[in-house]
């Protein structure tokens, strides 16, 4: 009998992994390399400013501090029960213990990595679909998922804004309430009634283009689009407040983180203005992406804004770096160790495999 060759149709030939994978095994690996770069990168960036504030903290309120973490936790406990229930709309029930898990690890791609919120709308989109969602679902779960905590975060805003002015006037305080009502109403109405977005913001954004001096359809096409995908699924008026809740739960929670980091060094700064603070950080960081979380913006924005709360200075500038490094730094970490112990190495879980992902604008981000 003569010698096999690797052509032999009876014993063939192990098969090549197939090409999406091998690229991707490559793409781990210039991942992992540019993790430790960016890590190394942003240490140096901020070790100034952490070095010089470090100098001002003084006696740390330990207590304090585990509020600040326990805070940060619930936040994105919070968050992964807004995805959980907008899954569970949608036919896909999972445990809330995966759901958490994905958040971790998004949130750590999103904060750490160069293009970092595109990998971790990528990556929580695979995760849906193996979890059983159609193509529909994930990208409305998505959408939903960012829609919320847009409406979440104005909500904070907006009720810091309103409260600021009702220190000042007690009068105020009945319109406080009601304009928060009527914006709770609203967010309702939006959440199980997209539909019903299309016109509304059509014209907001014609006005817009207007103010700018760009084309009057210049990003219509987009909303329609994303107002389409919002209403994939449909949402009655009970699932609809409970995500809004859990929404708005992810940033009063994360709010607390910094609230905490605040009396952690001594500082008391008025609610109000601390909610004013928080979400005009929040908005810098999402409209001014120059570094992962927005370091720079976002403290730029920060330290001003609590001055004027009621801080000094030094504690400003203190009780945002305690701030980063609960919110930010610590659950970093816990995502990256959460993404090597359960998705790392397993080929189902590559989020970018055979190039599926979701057709929107990256949405995650806390």
């Amino acid at each position: 009998m003569g010698a096999m060759t690797d052509s032999d149709p009876e014993h063939p030939a192990d098969p090549e992994p197939p090409a999406p994978r091998r690229r991707w095994r490559r793409a781990r690996i210039v991942l992992g390399v540019l993790l430790v770069v960016v890590l190394t990168v942003e240490v140096v960036l901020i070790w100034p400013e952490l070095s010089d504030s470090v100098r001002t903290l003084g006696h740390i309120s330990w207590p304090w501090m585990v509020a600040a973490v326990l805070a940060s936790l619930a936040s994105m406990w919070s968050f992964a029960r807004v995805q959980r229930t907008l899954l569970g709309v949608g036919g896909v029930h999972i445990r809330q213990r995966d759901s958490l898990a994905v958040a971790f690890a998004a949130n750590s791609m999103s904060v750490t990595l160069p293009g970092g919120p595109v990998l971790a709308t990528t990556f929580t989109y695979r995760r849906t679909r193996i979890w059983g969602a159609t193509p529909v679902v994930a990208t409305w779960q998505l959408v939903m998922a960012g829609a919320l905590q847009a409406i979440g975060l104005a909500l904070i805003g907006v009720s810091g804004a309103l409260l600021v002015g009702a220190r000042t006037n007690p009068f105020s305080l009945i319109f406080t309430v009601g304009a928060v009502f009527a914006f709770l109403v609203l967010a309702q109405y939006a959440a199980s009634r997209p539909d019903a977005l299309e016109g509304i913001g059509i014209t907001a954004v014609k006005a817009l283009n207007w103010i700018r001096k760009k084309p009057p359809l210049n990003g219509v096409r987009r909303w329609k689009r994303i107002v389409d995908q919002i209403g994939a699924v449909r949402m009655n008026r009970t699932d609809a407040t409970r995500s809004l809740g859990w929404s708005l739960l992810n940033w009063i929670t994360d709010a607390s983180c910094l609230a905490f980091a605040c009396y952690a060094i001594g500082g008391f700064p008025a609610l109000a203005g601390l909610a004013v603070a928080y979400a005009a950080g929040n908005t810098a960081r999402s409209a001014i992406p120059l570094l992962p979380a927005g370091l720079g913006v976002m403290d730029a924005v920060l330290v001003p804004a609590l001055t004027a709360a009621g801080l000094t200075g030094a504690q400003a500038v203190s009780a945002v770096v305690i701030y980063r490094l609960v919110s930010f730094l610590l659950m970093a970490v816990i995502g990256w160790i959460v993404f090597a112990v359960r998705f790392r190495g397993s080929e189902e879980e590559d989020p970018m495999r055979d190039g599926d992902g979701p057709d929107i604008e990256p949405l995650w981000g806390k």
